[in-house]
């Protein structure tokens, strides 16, 4: 996902000049993950600018160049850390489109590295991305793999309005996938059916995508049960009718996230089922999350998260359920 997400940066700095990147040791040292690596020595200062250890002041900056024209995409080096840009998200990038009735749209991404699995310590394992999809006026996207995550971010610097991009970083260097040199994009907003199944519909995003599908081989090779996988790559806008049709087919569903339980965005996922395909339900939808705690240190990090075994019993459950 590392050289995926590298290669759609210098794509879309080399196809248009309005383009450019700035946030903390982006320059120089590429980057902490080294998604920015030689993409300073090839377009210069001016298009990839090392910024100061200051979030609010990376987000302001990048507002300010969006209102000016620019396509800024701005890293926030741990999604833990926007909380300190939490006043220019909300007030500015959120709101500017709205606040001038049209006349500036914000062209601009935030890219953010987030969750948890790579031992790392306090505020840079968390997933806040509820907070985002409450705020009118952000996009929310959450890739889960090298391809989608480079068509994600090359339809992200162009969407015409501002980004959050969430960057599962335990995927970074997870597992490889084939990503042609010529460039590609999604539509933000679409689901995908990465599995199709029939005895049950298993949605998640981002990093939980791997245990998830993990669970789905060992459910249908150990138990005979077929589940339908779904990757929501969009948290908002979100694919209601790719998850409703999906769940009016199979008639269960679980979800599985690493984000806190209460007020989460598997909580709305069961809001919307239950508002367009209730009378399909077989079973109580149930949800695999994290807990409502602040993320533990690493040395007990894999006991908060998800992992194939829960998944897997889970859906044993639901599909028993009568």
């Amino acid at each position: 996902m590392v050289q995926a997400l590298n290669l759609a940066l210098d794509q879309a700095l080399g196809a248009d000049p309005d383009v450019l990147l700035l946030g903390e040791d982006i320059g120089v040292n590429g980057g902490v993950f080294r998604v920015t690596k030689d993409l300073q020595a090839k377009y210069g200062t001016k298009r990839v600018r090392d910024a100061a250890l200051a979030e609010c002041g990376i987000v302001g900056t990048a507002v300010g160049m969006a209102i000016y024209g620019l396509k800024p995409v701005a890293e926030i080096q741990f999604s833990g850390f926007t909380m300190q840009a939490f006043d220019q998200i909300e007030q500015n990038m959120a709101r500017y489109r709205n606040r001038t009735r049209g006349k500036h749209p914000i062209n601009m991404v935030m890219r953010c590295p987030y969750g948890g699995g790579i031992r790392a310590v306090e505020h840079h394992s968390e997933s806040r991305e509820a907070y985002w999809a409450h705020t009118p006026g952000l996009t929310v996207v959450i890739p889960s793999g090298p391809r989608n995550a480079r068509a994600l971010l090359n339809a992200s610097i162009n969407h015409g309005d501002p980004v959050i991009f969430y960057e599962p970083k335990a995927v970074y260097r997870a597992f490889k996938e084939e990503v042609p040199e010529e460039p590609e994009t999604m539509e933000i907003g679409k689901a995908t059916v990465v599995r199709e199944g029939d005895d049950l519909t298993l949605i998640s995003y981002g990093a939980m995508m791997r245990p998830t599908l993990e669970a789905a081989d060992d459910l249908k090779d150990l138990h005979q049960i077929n589940a339908e996988v779904i990757d929501l790559l969009s948290i908002k806008p979100m694919d209601t009718q790719a998850l409703a049709t999906s769940v009016a087919k199979t008639g269960r569903c679980v979800i599985v996230t690493e984000a806190p339980r209460t007020c989460s965005v598997s909580a709305e996922i069961i809001a919307r089922l239950n508002e367009t395909c209730f009378e399909y339900l077989l079973a109580p939808i149930k949800r695999i999350t994290g807990y409502d705690i602040h993320f533990p240190f690493f040395q007990v990090e894999q006991h908060y998260l998800p992992d194939a075994d829960t998944v897997v019993a889970a859906v044993r459950e639901t599909v028993a359920w009568s």
